[in-house]
């Protein structure tokens, strides 16, 4: 008995189709049932269900987002090479690499996707008994995301970075980012730069940290690292019962790049004191005890495993990363709304105004938020 939803035939096409592609990977017993899983933006996420038992017979299925994801098979190398080394690691630490980290799920025929006419596949083992939280209202558990994020840096410290490929071309590259906001500018294509001129101002003055990081990445300065490139509290697996950190996951994003990109995005996006579209600019503050819960437990499980330059340059950055991610809605809001999704016409502009003021209050605190990371660095 195979459960199809509404969802499920419009994704698909037919009501067989799901049923027929889930049954090319190499899963445990008979499908039972496959329903819609979870709220990603991104992909097309299925829940399947086995009958080989309660615990075992679980798998995520999903449709690759090929429009962001175009070069299918350079995103499932890096993320079957990269799980592959974890596993591995963990292995021989003596934990769980079923639990601990994604596991890939092949076909039948050994390859890790499935393609045809409508569209990309693939499947994980489901990691049961764990928990995703959309918010950070809990220190604690923030904390546990950083050590979870800073152990995902140590376990891969010994990967070479550079045998990943870059599925999304420039995705931190800041300098990059602002020339196309400086192209935005000047088509101003929907009439709208007049309106925004101390938005633009507050970007222009800030124009000169934009290739801070990447010049001193092709210098050797920073190590290039693996980098995750989406460190929000939710691709943190949580244990249901403790809250403690189980698995990284959302791992469609892993490039090259410096440590600092996923240090800075987990800060921006969970260190807010308001939303990220909140209008009311006095409910937005950087909240700095969430900065030291967070840089606590990201010392602690990176340990060690992170250069003195790069201790020097957590604070910053958290501000780059805040400033680059206003500067993308900004640029978006000036080329009319094209990439991001909206819900209203100044929806960009708001989420723009919301990081640019992330950015001052942190550019106030920067010297605190540096004393702290010294606080907890462990050579």
């Amino acid at each position: 008995n195979v459960v199809y939803c509404n969802c499920v035939i419009m994704n698909f096409g037919g009501l067989m189709e799901i049923f027929d592609i889930a049954r090319l990977f190499d899963i445990k017993g008979d499908i039972t049932s496959i329903e819609p899983y979870g709220n990603g933006h991104i992909n097309v996420t299925y829940l399947v269900k086995t009958d080989f038992n309660s615990n075992e017979g679980k798998y995520i299925l999903q449709k690759i987002n090929t429009n962001v994801f175009p070069r299918v098979d350079e995103l499932m190398q890096n993320i079957a090479n990269v799980t592959a080394y974890m596993r591995k690691i963990v292995l021989e630490r003596g934990g769980n690499p079923d639990r601990e980290v994604m596991t890939v799920v092949p076909k039948k025929d050994g390859s890790s996707y499935h393609i045809d006419e409508s569209g990309a596949y693939r499947v994980y083992l489901f990691i049961d008994n764990t928990t995703a939280l959309q918010i950070v209202d809990n220190a604690s558990v923030f904390e546990g995301a950083g050590r979870a994020f800073g152990e995902f840096v140590d376990m891969l410290n010994g990967f070479d970075a550079k045998s990943l490929h870059e599925v999304i071309y420039n995705f931190h590259n800041t300098a990059s980012r602002f020339m196309n906001f400086i192209n935005a500018v000047d088509a101003d294509k929907v009439n709208r730069r007049e309106s925004v001129k101390d938005e633009i101002d507050f970007v222009l003055k800030r124009s000169g940290i934009c290739d801070k990081i990447v010049t001193m990445l092709d210098k050797g300065v920073l190590p290039l690292r693996v980098t995750h490139n989406d460190t929000k509290l939710n691709n943190v697996l949580l244990d249901e019962s403790t809250l403690e950190p189980v698995c990284v996951i959302d791992l469609d994003t892993i490039m090259p790049g410096s440590l600092l990109y996923d240090f800075g995005d987990a800060i921006r996006s969970g260190c807010n004191t308001g939303l990220e579209d909140e209008k009311d600019l006095s409910k937005v503050g950087f909240d700095i005890n969430l900065y030291e819960s967070f840089t606590r437990g990201f010392m602690s499980g990176v340990k060690g495993n992170i250069t003195e330059m790069e201790v020097e340059m957590l604070s910053f950055g958290a501000i780059l990363m805040t400033f680059e991610c206003g500067m993308r809605f900004l640029t978006d809001y000036l080329d009319g709304d094209n990439y991001f999704r909206i819900h209203y016409p100044e929806h960009n502009l708001v989420r723009s105004r919301t990081q640019f003021k992330m950015v001052s209050d942190m550019e106030k605190l920067q010297n605190q938020m540096d004393e702290i990371a010294r606080r907890y660095y462990k050579k």
